[in-house]
């Protein structure tokens, strides 16, 4: 019996290298507030969560409120940057037509980001064509990530059950988001398998790690009781 009705990924660091280029832009910008810290420190503290939902965080360092109007500079400024730097996670197309070729349209994206800057990525890095129009965002529900309505909403538009998706990633964020839906989570962990990375994702729920993307199809086949493409 195929265990997996379908495949559902994360963008930022999943699909796209852009964790460093995103939080360059943001480590700037809060500097220019009073905040300094390195980019190390910055993705600690940033990566796999929106930038709105550590407004309290972002206040306590730099005594000002975040407005709006300071979060659209921080977006027009990342994708600016986005335009000219991002590229793919090494491996992924070759793992996407793999797992595409299997489960053709029961692929989405589920993603913590606003939408906007996930379709200008997959569409920098020529990716847009194995999600379309199943592109999710946690700006767009109650609750983003580490909250699972990013990967139900993307469960339900496919017409399957949560508990049905191996969901791929990269976050231990994303990885309990995954969980909190009932998925199989695999987690990708460029650093290595055994790297604390790594064993932060298995942590926070991920079922098993994996290094690099050509592995995801196998994966996905040996966690799927043995069915092959």
């Amino acid at each position: 019996m195929q265990r997996f009705k379908a495949v559902l990924f994360d963008c930022d660091g999943v699909l796209v290298d852009s964790e460093p280029i995103t939080n360059e832009v943001l480590r700037v910008m809060l500097g220019e507030l009073g905040w300094h810290m390195s980019l190390d420190q910055c993705m600690a503290i940033f990566t796999g969560n929106a930038v709105k939902d550590k407004a309290d965080l972002i206040a306590q360092n730099t005594g000002q409120l975040l407005t709006e109007v300071w979060l659209a500079e921080f977006r027009a400024k990342r994708n600016q940057a986005l335009e000219r730097e991002l590229v793919a996670i090494p491996n992924i197309a070759p793992a996407l037509q793999a797992i595409a070729a299997h489960y053709g349209n029961q692929l989405a994206c589920a993603s913590g980001a606003d939408k906007f800057k996930v379709e200008l990525q997959l569409n920098k890095v020529g990716l847009m064509f194995y999600f379309e129009d199943r592109i999710f965002s946690g700006h767009d529900l109650p609750r983003s990530k580490p909250y699972p309505d990013v990967y139900l909403a993307a469960a339900a538009h496919l017409g399957v059950d949560a508990r049905d998706c191996a969901v791929v990633e990269d976050t231990t964020t994303g990885v309990q988001a995954g969980v909190a839906a009932g998925a199989t989570v695999l987690g990708y962990s460029a650093a290595g398998t055994d790297s604390d990375h790594a064993q932060c994702l298995r942590q926070a729920g991920a079922s098993l790690c994996f290094s690099d993307m050509a592995q995801l199809p196998g994966l996905v086949v040996a966690l799927n009781d043995d069915h092959r493409f």
